[in-house]
């Protein structure tokens, strides 16, 4: 049995603290919002997971506002030809014309996240979501990051999964009148994508696996759970077992890279990765890995119908707690807020909107879901 370390309170304020009428800022100097650093999608659309999740678990109004402001920002950060924007300054300026892969893949996982609560949710932001995806569907198959395909797979199993998810809801007495009101997500195309994509990431491992590395690339960088997850996910709707095959010896082998032989989790740090036949940098260890390798295990254990994964996922969680290569919690008693994680010489003392919203994510999930 794992030792449990001292739960804090959950505070959701310190996130509002740090989103303004424009969306949640980047970057803090400690516990302050750094508006010279702006604002990205990436964020946003993060911020927008962890904020249906509060307000599934509460109703709370406020966490209502928060939705309709990530997704306001998801909304004008969306180009006329349907991909996404990142980076804006404090001037509410995109500062590039297209964002990464990246972003496109975390942008659809927020939508979708969002549009399989929409039996809790206004239908307004509903259709506002579905509005969103339908404009990006045309560029999703030509993502070629593997974790930008993963983000997308992830977040378009969720409306194959979520019973109304594809079509717009208007009034009864509403008679659409335009074509684009008439529309519904096309669920057949979005099948084709997510197995697409699916069997391009497969195919992705079978070419680098080998000598006891069973993993998709020559490294494993930032994001690593997300590709078994997504694959978990695309399992449950192609029943492709090959498919759940490479999830499980994947999970499994970044599960062996990531948990320390004296119980807790350590990701992989920031400073250095982890090179085929290399060893793992220690630091920076993040918030983030913490909270998507919860998430996948918890997949996992459901998919692979084995509760060790939910073992895992509570390391993950008590990573944030205490249980860590520092025996330290990232989690400020005062504000409720969440350091930057972990780098050589101690806690990194900013609290920026990736790990708060990171921290917010795997605490709800675990407790209220």
């Amino acid at each position: 049995m794992i030792e449990a370390p001292a739960m804090p309170k959950y505070e959701p304020g310190y996130m509002r603290r740090i989103t303004d009428d424009t969306g949640i800022f980047q970057h803090t100097k400690f516990g302050v919002p750094d508006r010279s650093k702006g604002y990205t999608t990436d964020d946003n659309a993060r911020a927008l997971i962890a904020a249906v999740l509060m307000y599934n678990h509460s109703k709370d109004p406020v966490a209502l506002d928060l939705i309709h402001t990530y997704i306001s920002f998801v909304h004008h950060a969306q180009t006329a030809e349907g991909n996404f924007r990142n980076f804006m300054d404090y001037n509410r300026s995109f500062m590039e014309d297209k964002g990464s892969e990246d972003c496109q893949g975390r942008t659809l996982w927020a939508l979708g996240f969002a549009l399989s609560h929409s039996a809790s949710l206004p239908d307004n932001i509903m259709n506002t979501c579905r509005y969103l995806v339908n404009q990006a569907l045309p560029h999703v198959e030509a993502l070629s990051s593997p974790r930008a395909g993963a983000y997308a797979i992830i977040g378009l199993s969720y409306l194959i999964e979520t019973p109304g998810a594809l079509t717009y809801a208007f009034p009864y007495s509403h008679t659409p009148s335009t074509a684009e009101e008439a529309a519904f997500l096309p669920r057949a195309v979005i099948v084709d994508l997510i197995e697409k994509i699916a069997v391009r990431l497969h195919d992705q491992y079978t070419r680098y696996k080998g000598n006891g590395w069973n993993w998709f690339e020559d490294s494993i960088t930032y994001g690593n759970s997300m590709l078994p997850w997504a694959l978990l996910r695309a399992f449950r709707i192609s029943a492709n077992a090959s498919l759940k095959e490479t999830a499980k010896e994947s999970l499994d082998f970044l599960a062996f890279t990531t948990f320390s032989s004296k119980g807790y989790y350590k990701p992989i740090g920031s400073h250095g990765w982890m090179l085929r036949d290399g060893k793992a940098a220690p630091y920076d260890e993040q918030p983030i890995e913490a909270c998507e390798m919860l998430l996948a295990c918890r997949e996992a254990a459901e998919v692979l119908e084995d509760t060790a994964y939910l073992e895992q996922a509570e390391l993950c969680y008590r990573w944030y707690l205490g249980h860590n290569s520092l025996n330290m919690s990232l989690i400020d008693p005062q504000t409720g807020a969440c350091y930057d994680g972990i780098h050589a010489a101690g806690l990194n003392l900013n609290q920026g909107s990736e790990s708060i919203i990171s921290f917010s994510i795997a605490h709800l999930v675990m407790h209220h879901e």
